[in-house]
């Protein structure tokens, strides 16, 4: 199918005039020459988006019915002009629903993710990631390239938890086990690490073999149910997300149980400027399934009866950087991942890294690193600087 269309084409959308007048607001023209301008192939676009939303938005791309060459600054266009929040959805009524009345992040539905999003293919991570296959935000504040990014991650991680030779890690969603081999390499501490990814699992376990380093294919709330294993430090870096509001309490009694009493806990977590209880609608089908991305009010009343709050740092510019990186990573690898991967997959992972990093560019997104005791340091806790 040819994708390309004229620019004195005929424009028939009912709601052509309509989309135009809204991307205006945002600098964005339609068919226009500036990179985040959307160039459309099916005139039947508007009529689809602005009847289903973000959702149509998604899977209009998807279906090659419009393009563009940067949708990582159309997307922060769009959102520093508030425009996200008026697509109609259609289903949002349900989707209040289910969250307030279901738990649809329950023990079931958390394997889901792991199946849809984490077992798509190593060869595909391994393409796009670094050789420690950090699957969150790197850290830039000195450094020039992914790998250093996420190298900088990992040790800003490590120096916040005080790790010491002897020490045993908890790992909750401990991903391809970048961390905990960072750790055990670097740091000489023991971990343990829980997915709910087959392919992480048996991935990380054949890359550490010689560490000490378990992983365990299990459900965080299943993980030391009696609280007899004790950890020094816990981490969970890029797995909150998946967690939702229903199970904070159960997540973090989970962590306190397998916390010594003068442990500290690192929580490192994408988070959004506003309380909601649904997320977008294509993160969801496409992405992340039953993801929910927390607020600050949320995440505070979650950690109250359980631990003193010792540091909050954000440095959510930084996934602006990385999305981006991991994009140019995929692109590069694309001509040897498509025999495995087909055409839609390809849009679709491609939408998916540009949303993501102009969400972070327009400020919308945040990533937060929280560190936790369970009765307050003593002392007083002292972020590293770096």
């Amino acid at each position: 199918m040819n994708l390309e269309i004229s620019s004195d084409a005929p424009l028939i959308s009912s709601q052509w005039h309509v989309a135009e007048t809204w991307l205006e607001k945002a600098g964005v023209r339609i068919n226009g020459q500036q990179p985040w301008d959307v160039r459309v192939h099916n005139d039947a676009l508007f009529d689809r988006v602005l009847a289903k939303g973000h959702l149509a938005w998604g899977e209009s791309y998807m279906d090659g019915w419009w393009d563009c060459d940067s949708i990582d600054e159309l997307t922060a266009r769009l959102i520093r002009a508030g425009l996200d929040k008026q697509l109609h959805r259609p289903d949002q009524w349900l989707a209040v629903f289910r969250a307030i009345f279901m738990n649809m992040q329950s023990v079931p539905r958390s394997w889901q993710v792991g199946y849809q999003h984490y077992d798509l293919g190593n060869d595909l991570y391994e393409a796009m990631l670094d050789p420690y296959m950090a699957y969150s935000c790197g850290y830039w504040a000195h450094a020039d390239s992914l790998e250093t990014a996420q190298e900088a991650k990992l040790e800003l991680i490590c120096s916040k938890l005080g790790l010491q030779p002897g020490m045993r890690l908890l790992d909750i969603g401990c991903g391809w086990g970048s961390l905990m081999r960072f750790a055990a390499e670097r740091y000489g501490v023991s971990c343990v690490g829980l997915t709910v990814s087959h392919e992480q699992a048996q991935w990380g376990a054949q890359k550490t073999h010689g560490l000490p380093i378990r992983f365990e294919l299990t459900d965080y709330r299943l993980f030391n149910e009696t609280g007899a294993q004790k950890f020094d430090r816990i981490a969970s870096v890029g797995m909150f997300e998946h967690v939702g509001s229903k199970n904070y309490p159960a997540y973090f009694a989970m962590a306190r149980r397998s916390l010594t009493d003068d442990g500290l806990f690192l929580l490192h977590s994408i988070g959004k400027n506003q309380t909601d209880v649904v997320t977008d609608p294509w993160i969801e089908k496409y992405i992340f399934p039953n993801g929910i991305l927390p607020s600050v009010k949320q995440m505070a009343a979650a950690v109250e009866p359980e631990f003193v709050l010792e540091d909050w740092h954000n440095f959510g510019a930084d996934y602006d950087r990385t999305l981006m990186a991991w994009h140019v990573r995929f692109e590069a690898a694309w001509p040897r991942l498509q025999s495995r991967y087909d055409q839609r997959f390809y849009r679709m992972w491609r939408y998916y890294l540009l949303c993501c990093a102009g969400s972070f560019r327009a400020r919308d997104s945040q990533l937060w690193q929280l560190v936790l005791s369970p009765r307050g340091v003593p002392s007083g806790y002292r972020r590293p600087l770096f």
